[in-house]
């Protein structure tokens, strides 16, 4: 007689087997996060906890979900190309690397999700991850220098709408109004010149302005800035900071998108169309466009601009392992009553002159066109053990017509005579060349991991500008102009400037983990560079420059780590002095150290930086070419730059996002004189959203210590803009799931301030209301 056997279920597994057939009942909807956010929901929700290694879902991105049933189904949605799987054991939720197949050798799923992570939907004021620092997908809590990002939602609330709108925000940062369309960023005390589309160097050419520092962010996913010398992915550069633009990308699994209609102050009229979509049913081809026109006044008199964006990308998964993105760009800025340089600062007898800010310097007849093409193409590949090869091509294309009038000389008090206008007649054209090709091996050793990446950069760009003879024309009164004076005939256009400049650069760089808590980055760039001057017959080389790189990194704890950098300092000068010939190459070395901090889940992040800039041949205007309305200039020897910075930014609670910056240096020359007296000493940068439900409310501040402005020729006329703040609000209300109204209100206190000191006023008060409908 067979006997009969009965097996008792443990607790643990009568727990599983009741939260198994809970989990099957709950419905999820879920929002476009963090994949950590979103597990976490679902964790929540389904009272089933997780377990994870954390490297794991590092700068992943979850897409949005609506009414799925089951946890497991839910769990599936959002891991959906994200190379991890989940399993529902013993009453926990398991996230694990997806089992491959034999003759799979794929793990690209992981990697291709974490390189191209998003801002967008996250309601994030904070990135899980970035790389332009050392090109490694690192949080900003484990990388060993000062970064910040501005995220597609602090675009949104602040009403960001181009680059130099970006860099009011950013710790640090300052920018200088040359004109009407050229701006001039800063850093630390120096000019900013590295910028980044998608991490790819490129080179801008301010002085030939084409449009470069009004580029509109409506084809950009967020902003990433490193403070500090970067020349091991830069090269050549100044000690500033860059700026990479992070572009958006398709990711659209059914039809969707918004559209925007926006009017405010001085006659603005926008509209705005963002949409993606799939084009095959598969999915594995994603389209994206996105497109704004705008036409727009200024607060100083004669001025239109009507402006032109298109940005368009496809995105294809050719495998698990292979991606590969092929885009375009355009804008075209389409100004009347262009300015040229500023209000004059000083009358004749040395007193301080004042305007009006709506007085304008500009002829009716004068405008600065520009017209911006850009065309790439990057691809990436995984290989067995998560080794990836990336490479990235880009052509750009800007151009300018200039039809100006510049206003000089010594303007009489009493008359407003005494003033001469130099007209002036141009064309420019930029073409660039650029490819970026590096590969990421990641591997253990000694039960660590470890990250070696070399890659190898190429820029090439042409340079050619033609103008007519500058026309003198006299300027009676001043006080009466009022943008009538007659257009000159001018002759005809001959070739003045045909640069070439290239840049190749190797780096190898690498991370290594000393101990479970200290890592160190470790690497080096060598670089040629060569600058061709066909016009007056110049060529300036320098090759085989050695950018050293060193960054320690030690985890305290969970919340805290504390870091420190080296780097040295090679930029090659496009600048004269008073002969004609060109400086010698900035050189020297960049020290940081500091301490971080992330909370809430990674949610929020926060950094204090220390850091010591020193370098010689540091270019300083001296004066103007007798000849010419062209500036000369000088080398600073012995130049330091020393302060700190610290910033707080991301989620505090679930309805609430802020950030706060303060930044402080001092720059003086080995004479202990303060060089580049037009860039604040101290910035704070603030800003705070809070939702109720379906109501928003924003506001913050911006504020910026003193600067000072010299009349070349004579040291004794100084003007100096004192300390100011601007203070700035939101509000936001949705009407329902797809529409919803915003108002910005900037320069709320309407404070009256020199932007350039002594030369070109800030925007007053302005007012912004846009209605957006997504779809």
């Amino acid at each position: 007689m067979s006997s009969l056997k009965i097996k008792f279920l443990s607790p643990i597994a009568i727990l599983a087997l009741y939260c198994n057939a809970y989990a099957d009942e709950i419905k999820y909807s879920i929002k476009e996060q963090s994949l950590k956010d979103a597990i976490e929901v679902i964790s929540k929700k389904s009272k089933i906890p997780y377990i994870v290694s954390g490297n794991l879902l590092e700068g992943k991105t979850s897409k949005a979900i609506s009414d799925v049933q089951g946890t497991k189904n839910a769990l599936n949605e959002i891991l959906k190309d994200s190379g991890l799987e989940a399993v529902i054991e013993e009453g926990a939720i398991i996230i694990k690397k997806k089992t491959l197949s034999n003759n799979s050798n794929s793990l690209g799923d992981v990697n291709i999700v974490a390189s191209s992570t998003s801002t967008e939907g996250t309601g994030s004021y904070t990135t899980a991850v970035m790389n332009s620092a050392t090109r490694m997908n690192l949080s900003i809590k484990d990388t060993p220098q000062s970064v910040s990002v501005i995220t597609s939602q602090q675009i949104d609330d602040m009403g960001l709408e181009d680059i130099s709108d970006i860099v009011q925000k950013v710790v640090g940062l300052s920018i200088n109004n040359f004109d009407s369309e050229r701006n001039k960023f800063s850093a630390r005390g120096f000019d900013i010149n590295n910028y980044q589309l998608d991490g790819v160097t490129t080179s801008w050419e301010t002085g030939y302005s084409a449009g470069q520092s009004q580029l509109d962010l409506i084809a950009y996913d967020r902003v990433e800035v490193v403070r500090g010398a970067t020349g091991l992915l830069s090269g050549a550069g100044n000690p500033s900071a860059a700026i990479n633009l992070v572009r958006k990308h398709a990711k659209k699994d059914s039809f969707g998108g918004d559209i925007t209609v926006e009017g405010g102050s001085w006659n603005k009229r926008k509209v705005s169309l963002d949409v993606g979509m799939p084009l095959n049913e598969d999915k594995t081809v994603r389209a994206r466009i996105a497109t704004s026109y705008e036409d727009k006044e200024a607060f100083y008199d004669y001025y239109e601009n009507k402006k032109s964006v298109f940005y368009g990308v496809v995105d294809m998964d050719l495998s698990d392992a292979t991606r590969v993105s092929l885009g375009a760009g355009y804008q075209k800025n389409n100004p009347k009553g262009s300015t040229w340089g500023g209000l004059p600062p000083f009358y004749s007898d040395g007193s301080d002159a004042h305007w009006s800010r709506s007085k304008s310097t500009a002829p009716k007849w004068s405008h600065w066109a520009s017209e911006n093409k850009n065309y790439f193409a990057n691809i990436e590949h995984f290989f067995e053990n998560d080794i990836k090869l990336y490479g990235a091509y880009s052509h750009t294309k800007d151009d300018s017509d200039l039809k100006l009038l510049y206003l000089y000389g010594n303007l009489d008090k009493s008359t407003g005579s005494g003033l001469t206008g130099q007209a002036y007649l141009s064309d420019t054209v930029s073409k660039q060349d650029n490819i970026d090709i590096y590969t990421s091996v990641p591997f253990s050793f000694s039960n660590l991991d470890h990250e070696l990446i070399a890659g190898v950069m190429y820029n090439n760009q042409k340079f050619k500008a033609y103008a007519s003879p500058n026309i003198y024309l006299p300027i009676n009164d001043f006080y009466n102009w009022d943008g009538n004076i007659s257009e000159p005939n001018f002759s005809n256009k001959n070739l003045i400037d045909d640069i070439t400049t290239k840049q190749l650069g190797a780096y190898l760089v690498g991370r290594f983990s000393l101990s479970e808590e200290l890592k160190l980055i470790l690497g080096s760039r060598i670089t040629n560079w060569q600058r061709e001057d066909k016009v007056k017959n110049a060529k300036i080389e320098h090759n085989r420059q050695i950018t050293p790189y060193a960054g320690l990194v030690y985890e305290i704890n969970d919340n805290f780590s504390t870091y420190l950098s080296y780097t040295s300092i090679f930029n090659p000068q496009n600048k004269k002095d008073i002969h004609e010939n060109y400086l010698e190459p900035l050189e020297g070395n960049s020290y940081e150290t500091g301490i971080k901090g992330s909370f809430f889940d990674d949610k929020l992040n926060a950094s204090f930086t220390v850091f010591r800039i020193e370098q010689d041949n540091l270019a300083e205007q001296a004066g103007k070419y007798i000849s010419r309305n062209e500036y000369y200039y000088e080398e600073k020897e012995g130049t330091t730059s020393k302060g700190f910075e610290f910033e707080i930014s991301g989620e505090i609670t679930d309805n609430w996002n802020t950030s706060f910056a303060y930044s402080q240096f001092e720059a003086k020359d080995a004479n202990n004189e303060k060089v580049n007296i037009a860039y604040p000493r101290k910035t704070v940068n603030f800003f705070t959203k809070y939702e109720f439900a379906k109501f928003s409310i924003g506001a913050g501040v911006d504020w910026q210590s003193k600067t000072s402005y010299t009349k070349f020729g004579n040291d004794e006329l100084v003007r100096t803009q004192k300390s100011y703040f601007l203070a700035n609000m939101m509000m936001q209300y949705k009407l329902n799931k797809n529409l919803l109204i915003q108002a910005n209100v900037d320069n709320l206190f309407d404070e009256k301030y020199y932007n350039d000191p002594g030369k070109q006023y800030g925007e007053p008060r302005s007012f912004t209301a846009k209605l957006k409908y997504k779809f």
